[in-house]
């Protein structure tokens, strides 16, 4: 009989489109949740809603399936439950509701706009160009991966496509020119060092601009929300006031890594040639890549909102606007067609799960769900007795280290931030709130310094082999430590002479 259920159970493991063990799991997280006693304070709909959510962030950390479809079934769930209406006409207008929204737009446009660097070679280009410029020292190939990713970064909301696509190629190049291949078990000559850079790198850049990575127009939206819109981040304003922090970790993290996973070869002069060579076989920019280039630029001045600077605010132009006009000009220059915006997975890919996500923290605001899980947290901490500073600093670690249990970034962003942001706002004096908030923004990034699952560029790099668990996890934990306390110090020092606190 034991073994009937043993067959039995195999077979449908391998039969299923999914990981039938952990979907098992949150089939019974969800079923035990709804059972619970709705909470005081929360109607029995606004507890079926976070029932729903919890169990789809669950199911996203399990990877029972793709992210997207665990966002898909979260549609169906909320309109077949009708826990945010009173129809099922209602409900499914709520559950599509966030598609609508022009932050998800201006995601996957610039997603796609993302894709001429690799189709036009822009991105290896300027990659080959700071190893040739770095590359006699192994450090210096590191701090040439760091630099390419600084310079990408205002122009690649995904972070995935910056790190994973475009630098990590260009990492895995250079490796495979002094033999440093996991395969034949060389992975430490230089691949081991270079691909923890290549991924470090990708945190912080990713922390120093709005348009650096996907969940940060997000972050931007709940800083106002908590703070009744009395702090809203621009583009200039965000990349201003993480500037001079993101490049002291910039600069350290490169020799960090070096002294704790040091490469075997520590001189790589043949680095400089191989650039070089590739440069030369690459001959002189491309129109296209010279379209990348001006296009690139233009999105910069209309992001920073140069035109209303010089001309006033009749020239303030929507990100998403200006990311569509930069998709446009790709696509009428044939720098991309139309079948590159297709066949961009990742772009769709992103516009459901964020969507759905999204919809579910909005949902999750309306029914009062993060007013009572604030108010909650406020009293707990109040009643505790402890002064502001610990508030603060028990909010951003928890917040930050939370992200083992996230296998998305944007899912834990969506699921957490708001209420600790409010929070704060709520406990800390007004003075010192700005510190605060940027300090919680700039943990939204470097969190994904922990896991090999923390974001999207991860598992790119990890499962390319260079590295063992154990030393990403390592190195992962010092990192984070180490760029939360630059922040501290070096943020909050540059914050006050800005005059922000």
């Amino acid at each position: 009989m034991l073994e009937r259920i043993k067959a039995t159970f195999q077979y449908f493991n391998e039969a299923v489109p999914f990981r039938l063990v952990p979907a098992i799991i949150a089939t019974v997280a969800l079923f035990t949740l709804l059972l619970l006693p709705t909470p005081e304070g929360l109607t029995p709909k606004a507890w079926g809603l976070v029932a729903i959510f919890l169990t789809t962030i669950l199911a996203i950390i399990l990877k029972v399936m793709p992210i997207g479809v665990m966002a898909m079934m979260a549609i169906v769930i909320i309109s077949l439950s009708q826990v945010t209406a009173t129809s099922s006409g209602g409900a499914i207008a709520d559950a599509l509701s966030s598609f609508s929204n022009p932050l998800i737009w201006l995601i996957v446009a610039s997603i796609l706009i993302s894709r001429g660097l690799k189709k036009t070679g822009l991105g290896s280009r300027i990659g080959l160009l700071f190893v040739s410029m770095l590359g006699k020292k192994t450090i210096g190939i590191g701090y040439g991966l760091a630099f390419c990713e600084l310079l990408l970064a205002p122009f690649t909301p995904s972070n995935t496509a910056r790190g994973g696509g475009i630098v990590h190629p260009v990492m895995r190049s250079i490796a495979s020119t002094f033999d440093s291949d996991p395969e034949k078990g060389t992975q430490g000559k230089v691949g081991t060092y270079l691909a923890l850079v290549n991924y470090h790198s990708n945190p912080i850049t990713s922390a120093m601009f709005v348009t650096a990575t996907a969940p940060n127009p997000l972050v931007v939206d709940y800083v106002a929300r908590a703070t009744n819109m009395d702090l809203h981040l621009s583009w200039i304003n965000w990349a201003l006031y993480m500037l001079l922090p993101g490049l002291a970790c910039l600069l350290l993290m490169p020799l960090v890594i070096y002294l704790i996973s040091p490469p075997e070869l520590k001189s790589t002069p043949n680095a400089v040639e191989y650039a070089r060579s590739e440069l030369h076989k690459m001959g002189p920019l491309s129109p296209k890549e010279k379209v990348m280039m001006g296009t690139f630029a233009l999105l910069l001045l209309l992001w920073a909102n140069v035109p209303a600077m010089i001309f006033g605010p009749a020239f303030t132009l929507n990100p998403t606007v200006v990311a569509f006009l930069g998709l446009f000009i790709l696509i009428i220059t044939g720098t991309i067609d139309w079948d590159d915006v297709l066949s961009e997975k990742s772009a769709w890919d992103t516009l459901i799960w964020f969507g759905a996500l999204v919809m579910m923290a909005e949902q999750l605001n309306k029914q009062g769900v993060i007013t009572w899980f604030s108010e909650g947290m406020k009293v707990a901490i109040a009643t505790s007795g402890i002064g502001w500073e610990a508030i603060a600093l028990i909010l951003l670690l928890v917040f930050v280290f939370s992200h083992y249990l996230f296998a998305s970034t944007t899912a834990h962003i969506s699921a957490m931030m708001l209420a600790f942001l409010t929070v704060g706002a709520q406990l800390i004096p007004g003075e010192y709130i700005v510190p605060f908030m940027l300090m919680m923004a700039a943990g939204s990034a470097i969190m994904m310094t922990l896991t090999h699952y923390a974001t999207g560029t991860s598992p790119i790099i990890f499962g390319s082999g260079y590295v063992t668990l154990g030393t990403w996890w390592k190195v992962g934990l010092i990192m984070c430590v180490l760029e939360l306390i630059l922040f501290g110090v070096v943020g909050s020092t540059w914050w006050k002479v800005l005059g922000l606190w």
